[in-house]
């Protein structure tokens, strides 16, 4: 989950790694660092905390080269501190940054320093650097040295290395973890996203799984798995630079809270025409697949998993379909039954999730048919490693607490709910229902966005909070496990989401004047029930604060101290869970600023989650 960016070029490549390190931040912030060549040494700059205290050093202490490799850290083994931080060098004349995990670094630590190799940290990337430093011993140049040391490294890695016995080059190496090569005019950079090399290129290279890449300023070469010279394709990415800027929003979670309705603009384009799902949307042969499926299995990880289990109700109750939903870190590790005609769906935003990948892979181990990636990222692992493709074009997300992909995630999970459920159950009025409802979501977010001021003022209400419930029905209830994961990733808020008919069954206990009950209530058929588990917690002291369908509100008391309701604009109830996660994301938001914490790169957590 750290992330990496490198540069050989004519001129100065340190800031442009400054720049790439500041556009990666959203991938670890522990501790950042930089190593260039100068001069025959390396020099390096290394910083706890964020970016900026690297900058800082870097100000007091400048350095310059046409070579580099830099790093930021999100901490794996070993404490965030200086010693921990990248880049990693072994007897001055090897540096290295990493991304993955080393799962046999301890047998090689002791292999290593039983050879005389002295270790100054406790991170597993150091083997690295040490185990190419003793290849280097028997081969005949850097590039053959890597070949080599590749070889004893057992778990996932994206690797960038330089050394003083090639001063003119860069080595690249991707397993598991996500790694590109940017290509400039007579420039070369590696990094681990497109959007950190941005500023410099739009033209990049992706690695497969195994390759190997040599860049110098002649040009790039890259060995396969199998060791063989292999072309990669140059594919012109469609990101602008601007795209990964707040745009003068304060945070990067608030503006893409507010993308929203364009985001399922742009998911929705050229997939309904003349009212009507085409199946090519989801793939050239995704008809004859549809025709073929009777299962659907669902993977994911956090706020994916979450909307994997709307979606579930979704094709049960209007497909008939039967669907199970899984955390992909528990499924990848059991022993799972794929019935025959399954079509195996995952989620993921990055689609570099290491867990969602793997389990994808366990899945087709175990004679899995069928494949559809619902992914943000076009070039990533999951999208290549599945038959299927439905991409959400929500574009960059750089908040760690998920907004926009989650609820495009939704959108393109209804339209497989569509794809589906036309072969099975699903009513054709139903269906023209449901694509109207979602031709007219973006508009019906602008109106809920609307309620941004009135949550704010609600949010005060959160300052000295250390606890929250949340309660939902249904579909929703996922929807409420999204609200409080929300809370709880940004705001240090300890929250939990159950399902409202689950109160008597133990969370009563909790219910007393000082914690929130936050209810989803929109207008559906388990309304009734839910008011009932709502009068429950009235009964007991607790103070509800329900986000309620405004058709519903008439004569009832907004101001009550002991019930807040914040009116929701009215939809269809197919896609109503949509709607509803917007103002627990507002409110999520808007807590975390009032308690001060850092909305966009909460403690102890990033963005992309490429380690197990």
């Amino acid at each position: 989950m750290c992330g990496i960016v490198c540069g050989i070029a004519r001129s100065n490549v340190v800031p442009i790694l400054m720049e790439g390190l500041k556009r990666l931040e959203y991938r670890g912030y522990d501790s950042a660092g930089l190593a260039v060549i100068h001069q025959h040494q390396i020099l390096r700059k290394r910083a706890v905390g964020k970016v900026s205290e690297l900058e800082t050093l870097l100000k007091e202490q400048p350095i310059s080269s046409h070579i580099g490799i830099a790093h930021t850290r999100w901490a794996t083994h070993g404490k965030p501190s200086k010693h921990n931080a990248h880049p990693h060098f072994s007897r001055d004349n090897v540096a290295v940054v990493h991304n993955g995990i080393i799962e046999n670094y301890q047998q090689l630590r002791s292999e290593q320093i039983k050879k005389g190799f002295v270790f100054t940290s406790e991170t597993d990337t150091e083997v690295v650097a040490h185990q190419i430093s003793l290849a280097l011993e028997s081969s005949d140049d850097l590039l053959s040295a890597v070949k080599k040391s590749v070889k004893a490294f057992e778990g996932s890695y994206a690797l960038g290395i330089m050394s003083l016995t090639e001063p003119d080059m860069l080595i690249a190496c991707r397993k598991g973890s996500p790694l590109v090569i940017g290509i400039g005019y007579g420039e070369y950079f590696i990094a681990s996203d497109v959007a950190a090399l941005l500023p410099v290129t739009q033209r990049f290279m992706f690695m497969e799984d195994g390759d190997i890449a040599r860049l110098s300023l002649q040009g790039v070469t890259i060995y396969n798995a199998e060791d063989q010279l292999v072309e990669r394709s140059i594919h012109e990415s469609y990101l602008k630079m601007d795209a990964v800027d707040k745009g003068g929003y304060r945070h990067y979670m608030l503006k893409e809270i507010y993308e929203q309705p364009l985001a399922i603009t742009k998911t929705l384009a050229g997939r309904i025409v003349n009212e009507r799902l085409h199946d090519a949307a989801f793939g050239h042969n995704a008809a004859n697949i549809f025709d073929d499926v009777k299962a659907i299995q669902i993977i994911g990880c956090g706020t994916s998993y979450h909307a994997g289990m709307v979606a579930r109700y979704w094709f049960e109750e209007l497909t008939g379909c039967p669907c199970q939903v899984e955390v992909a870190s528990e499924f990848r590790y059991r022993n799972p039954v794929i019935a025959p005609h399954t079509l195996i769906v995952t989620l993921s935003q990055s689609g570099e999730t290491a867990d969602t990948l793997a389990a994808l892979l366990e899945a087709k181990r175990r004679g899995a048919r069928y494949s559809l990636a619902i992914c943000n990222v076009a070039e990533s692992s999951l999208v290549r490693e599945s038959d299927l493709v439905l991409l959400l074009r929500a574009g960059p997300e750089i908040g760690v607490a998920s907004t926009k992909a989650f609820t495009t995630q939704l959108v393109a999970l209804m339209l497989l709910v569509i794809a589906i459920g036309r072969r099975h159950q699903l009513d054709p009025q139903k269906e023209q229902v449901i694509i109207a409802a979602l031709l007219d979501l973006p508009q019906r977010l602008e109106k809920v966005l609307a309620l941004d001021t009135q949550i704010e003022k609600l949010a005060e209400q959160f300052s000295a909070k250390r606890h929250a419930l949340f309660l939902g029905r249904g579909e929703h209830y996922p929807i409420a496990m999204e609200g409080a994961l929300k809370l709880k990733e940004i705001s240090y808020i300890h929250a939990e989401a159950y399902p409202a008919g689950e109160l008597k069954h133990g969370p009563l206990a909790l219910i007393d004047g000082d914690i929130p009950v936050i209810t989803v209530a929109p207008n559906n058929r388990l309304l009734e029930k839910l008011k009932s588990n709502m009068q429950e917690v009235s009964a007991r002291g607790g103070r509800l604060i329900v986000f309620m369908d405004e058709t519903l509100v008439s004569g009832q008391d907004d101001n009550a101290t002991e019930l807040q309701i914040i009116k929701v604009p009215a939809i269809d109830n197919a896609i109503a869970p949509i709607v509803y996660s917007i103002p627990l994301q507002l409110l999520a938001y808007h807590v975390a600023v009032i308690k001060g914490t850092d909305v966009d790169q909460p403690r102890n957590l990033a963005k992309s989650v490429t380690v197990e």
